[in-house]
């Protein structure tokens, strides 16, 4: 744990080393503040009967924040490494290849993490100045923050496998865009394919992000949601550890 640590805190030092982490907050925040000013515009609008996160999810901010944000973050964990030279200095280091994958997922989880703390603060601002603060729901806010955190762990690592396949940012940038709204685009596969009941409709409904963020903003933890994301978070992990090894050998 020392060593993925020690890695942790050094690839976390290179998002505020430069300016890319900087611009990428500052991108996030923005994004952030369109999504709240639109939610206080349907508030103030019309009335709400359903918890105000809700109003979240539906903004096209919060998805531009989880597809295109999360391919920023994690393009430079393993392609800039290469592009650089310091690539294998790090392989030849006396640390393991499943510590130093882990140590970069675990880095680029938490400063995407990083990019949320701003919605820690609406449910106190909507409660204080909303004309509705009875909508105020302390479940959905918490279940709506589980819900990112899953989401933020799936496209993480997406992302560190996508970096890890090439040595240009621009490419493990696309790459993780690419698999990133193919599983956002299954989400639609019901109105694609519509179906009546049957496994299908069953199939369609988990593994639908949209559907699964609707629940966890309603205040609602599925258990088979949660694990969807942890075994998708897994199987992009391993493969980032087999792409990691091949190229230990080579």
């Amino acid at each position: 744990m020392r060593v993925i640590a020690t890695l942790m805190r050094r690839e976390l030092g290179g998002f505020f080393y430069s300016m890319s982490g900087y611009v990428l907050i500052a991108g996030a925040l923005l994004l952030l503040g369109f999504s709240f000013t639109l939610m206080v515009d349907l508030l103030n609008s019309e009335p709400a009967e359903a918890p105000i996160t809700e109003l979240f999810y539906k903004t096209q901010f919060f998805w531009l924040i989880v597809l295109i944000v999360s391919p920023l973050i994690t393009m430079r964990t393993f392609a800039q490494e290469r592009s650089s030279g310091t690539y294998e200095t790090l392989m030849t280091a006396p640390v393991s290849d499943v510590q130093v994958v882990l140590a970069k997922y675990g880095a680029a989880l938490l400063f995407f993490l990083l990019l949320w703390l701003p919605f820690l603060a609406y449910p106190w601002i909507l409660h204080r100045y909303a004309p509705q603060p009875e909508l105020i729901n302390t479940g959905a806010q918490l279940s709506t923050a589980t819900g990112i955190l899953l989401f933020g762990m799936l496209y993480t690592a997406v992302g560190v496998f996508g970096s890890a396949l090439t040595r240009s940012q621009i490419t493990a940038a696309m790459v993780s865009l690419a698999i990133g709204v193919a599983l956002f685009l299954a989400s639609f596969l019901h109105v694609i394919q519509p179906v009546r009941g049957g496994w299908q409709t069953t199939f369609y409904r988990h593994i639908s992000m949209v559907e699964h963020m609707q629940d966890f903003c309603r205040g609602v933890v599925d258990s088979r949601a949660v694990a969807y994301y942890a075994g998708l978070t897994l199987f992009f992990l391993f493969l980032t550890l087999k792409v990691v090894e091949s190229r230990r050998w080579k």
